[in-house]
């Protein structure tokens, strides 16, 4: 979903939601710089710390994110707002952690708090249609025909999260082998929307959501939610296959790279979720 992808953009100068001045134009403008010129489209330089404190300030029970005082906003200049003190507390402890630069890669809640505001709460309903989608996919729900450490594996860690999910949510699924599409009965489609209906506020919705879609599973990401799963349990769970691949023919350091980037991005999920509960 492209409105999901609206992260923080910490070299705006719109982002403080303070007014912004442009420059006057140079009657004699300086030469291009060949040493930016030679970095073409890469990644840009980032911003230095302007700011000498990060807080929070309370408003009527809820929590704005301040730098030096003034009151700051998302990218899309929505006021960045938090529900919780203790989510306020740790989006500013984000901000106060940079250095000389503000690196928004080091700042997952911020990122995700940016996205719960500027694009789940105005779309609520399409958000939960996304996830619906997932009752029909759902990694849990398609198993291994053979080798049998590996049956036993995904029957050992997804079996228990069906139980709770036809116990907790009414949700009843059918398994399937291989990579064939399984049809899911329509109470189980509809158990699974109520619970997504039922998730209280923008934050918890698009933590869920970054749960899902990292893991292809709602029904880990709902278990996390519910506190059913931690959310290493829920990790390791999802990455059964992967673990049983790496076991036979061993890792790839790349691949171990990205692999710890998304587990980062998915505990910074399930933090952001537990804290605005």
């Amino acid at each position: 979903m492209r409105y999901l992808t609206a992260m923080s953009d910490t070299s705006n100068p719109d982002w403080l939601g303070g007014p912004s001045v442009e420059p006057a134009a140079s009657p004699n403008p300086a030469p291009p710089d060949p040493t930016k010129s030679a970095r073409g489209p890469g990644r840009p330089a980032l911003p230095k710390r302007f700011y000498a404190a990060a807080g929070s300030a309370e408003t009527d029970g809820q929590f704005r994110l301040t730098l030096d005082g003034r009151v700051a906003n998302t990218p899309a200049r929505n006021p960045l707002v938090l529900p919780t003190e203790a989510l306020a507390q740790a989006v500013a402890a984000e901000w106060e952690a940079q250095v000389a630069v503000i690196d928004p890669h080091t700042m997952p809640l911020t990122r995700l708090a940016n996205t719960a505001i500027d694009g789940v709460a105005p779309r609520r309903d399409a958000v939960i249609d996304d996830l619906s989608a997932y009752a029909g996919t759902d990694l849990l729900a398609y198993r291994a025909g053979d080798p049998e450490r590996l049956i036993a594996s995904q029957a050992a860690a997804w079996d228990p999260v069906l139980d709770w999910a036809r116990d907790a949510l009414d949700a009843r699924f059918i398994l399937g082998e291989g990579v064939m599409h399984v049809t899911q009965p329509e109470a189980t489609v509809a158990a699974l929307r109520r619970a997504l209906a039922q998730t209280d506020g923008p934050f918890r919705l698009a933590a869920l959501h970054t749960m899902t879609t990292l893991t292809g599973s709602l029904l880990l990401a709902l278990a996390v939610l519910h506190d059913h799963l931690t959310p290493e349990q829920a990790w390791e769970a999802a990455h059964v296959d992967e673990a049983y691949q790496a076991s036979v023919w061993g890792t790839d350091a790349e691949a171990e790279i990205r692999h710890a980037l998304r587990k980062g991005e998915f505990a910074a999920a399930a933090r952001l979720a537990a804290l605005a509960g």
